[in-house]
C-alpha cells in the first residue's frame, strides 16, 4: 500500500475573495495521476470558542440568531480572530487567517468581555484544530475560562444581537440533547473542556 496519498493542486480560481471569505474552485491531480474538479475550498477567519463558567460553576452562554440554520441558538461566547492588522492585503487568504496562540488568547479574552461582560479569573488554551479539514483552511481554538466575574455590560458590534444565559450543567445537557445548543464546534468544546478541565 502506497503512502503517496497527497493531491497536487493543478489550477486554482478565486470565485469570491473579500474581507469575509476566500472561496476557491480548484482542480487537483490525484495519486493515480487522474484529475478531479471542480473541488471547492474556502478560507475564513480562524476563531475562538470559550467554554466559560462563573464562580458558581454555571456556564456562561449566549443566545443569537444563526442564518445558516435560520434559528436562534444557544452557544458559548466565540468570535473571529482579526487578520487585518498583520496582513498587507485587505482580503482573506489561506495564510493570513492562521493565528498564533497569543492572537487567539487575546481574541478569547476580548470576545468573552464584549459578548458577555465577564472577565475570566483563569483562562487556558485546551486545543487548536482545523474547523473543517475537508473544505476549509482555518482553525478553531478552544479555551476554558473559569472563575469568571461580571465586570461590565456587553460591548457588541453593530450587527451583534446577543442575550446572556447562565446555565447549570444539567440545563446545558438538555439544550445539547434535543434543544437549541446545536453548534458542533461548541459541543466539541464542551466535551474537551470536561475531559481536560
Amino acid at each position: 500500500m502506497s503512502d503517496n496519498l497527497g493531491w497536487e493542486l493543478v489550477k486554482e480560481e478565486h470565485v469570491i475573495q473579500d474581507q469575509w471569505i476566500d472561496f476557491r474552485r480548484n482542480i487537483y491531480r490525484l495519486p493515480n495521476n487522474a484529475e478531479i474538479g471542480p473541488v471547492y475550498n474556502y478560507s475564513k477567519h480562524s476563531f475562538v470558542v470559550i467554554v466559560a463558567r462563573d464562580k458558581e460553576g454555571r456556564y456562561i452562554c449566549v443566545k443569537q440568531y444563526r442564518h445558516g440554520v435560520d434559528r436562534i441558538t444557544t452557544e458559548f461566547p466565540a468570535g473571529g480572530i482579526e487578520y487585518k492588522e498583520k496582513s498587507d492585503v485587505p482580503y482573506i487568504t489561506k495564510e493570513n487567517t492562521i493565528a498564533t496562540e497569543e492572537e487567539a488568547l487575546d481574541a478569547a479574552n476580548r470576545e468573552l468581555l464584549e459578548e458577555t461582560g465577564y472577565v475570566a479569573g483563569n483562562i487556558r488554551h485546551l486545543l487548536t484544530i482545523p474547523a473543517n479539514a475537508t473544505l476549509a483552511s482555518n482553525n478553531f481554538h478552544i479555551y476554558l475560562a473559569t472563575d469568571c466575574e461580571k465586570k461590565s455590560s456587553q460591548h457588541l458590534d453593530d450587527t451583534e444581537f446577543l442575550n446572556v444565559l447562565l446555565l447549570s450543567e444539567d440545563e446545558l445537557k438538555q439544550r445539547i440533547f434535543g434543544g437549541d445548543f446545536i453548534q458542533s464546534h461548541h459541543i466539541l468544546s464542551w466535551y474537551i473542556a470536561k475531559d481536560l478541565g
